[in-house]
């Protein structure tokens, strides 16, 4: 580990190069701070960048350590907090960063790296960030299994689509209109991958007569036990700690 003295301060921080960063960043977390340089600069760069940096670090540092000694609880969206995706719990990790904007990232765990304005609660903007990542992936997710349905089935949507329901994981409009629960991307992929499916297959068939129900084994064959999972696991999947 290097340190930088500020003031009487010694604050060890751990130094990571990064080929694809388009800038240098710093992130502190209870106990750490990282220095992301590029792999192109030098010991002074990396120097010159800290001095400029110095008081943001200092404040940022004391700030962190008086909100963690004022607080009784532990906020609902704080490093160490579980988040619920694709059928399992994963852990959020929150940093502080030099940043003007938050950034979500996704590796084998959520990261937010919150911007320098964001205050001592900063719960609500966490929840905000990562609820519009997850809407995203969901579309992702949603629109390669339609693809992929729609490619080795024939049934293409006029129009496809996640949302927030209030009622129902899907529908498809009689004008072949699909919408899918975005929070779906709390269950397993195969999960979200029956709901696509079924929607798909009204294309073909309207009602829930036998004619669907034989349809849809053929288009994904394992629906009765993803549909058996979702009625077990409805309440689960409200995304409670994005309505904050």
């Amino acid at each position: 580990m290097r340190t930088i003295q500020i003031g009487r301060a010694e604050i060890a921080y751990e130094l990571r190069r990064s080929a694809t960063a388009a800038e240098r960043r710093i992130t502190v977390t209870p106990g750490h701070v990282e220095v992301m340089a590029l792999t192109t600069d030098c010991d002074d760069d990396i120097a010159g960048f800290l001095d400029r940096k110095r008081q943001w670090l200092f404040n940022t540092m004391r700030d962190m350590e008086r909100i963690s000694a004022s607080r009784h609880a532990v906020p609902r969206l704080a490093t160490g907090s579980k988040i619920p995706y694709r059928g399992r719990n994963v852990s959020l990790t929150v940093r502080r960063s030099d940043a003007e904007r938050a950034i979500v990232t996704y590796r084998n765990g959520f990261v937010v790296d919150l911007p320098h304005w964001t205050g001592d609660d900063p719960d609500q903007l966490v929840a905000s960030e990562l609820r519009h990542w997850l809407k995203q992936r969901a579309r992702r997710d949603v629109l390669d299994i339609a693809a992929d349905i729609g490619k080795r089935h024939g049934l293409m949507p006029h129009s496809i689509r996640v949302a927030d329901l209030a009622h129902g994981w899907g529908s498809c409009g009689p004008e072949g209109n699909v919408l899918i629960n975005w929070h779906l991307i709390f269950a397993p992929r195969k999960v979200l991958e029956y709901v696509v499916a079924h929607e798909l297959a009204h294309l073909r068939y309207r009602s829930h007569g036998p004619e669907f129900w034989d349809y849809l084994g053929k288009v994904t064959p394992n629906w009765v036990a993803m549909r058996a999972w979702l009625d077990r696991h409805q309440s689960d999947l409200s995304g409670q700690f994005l309505e904050l």
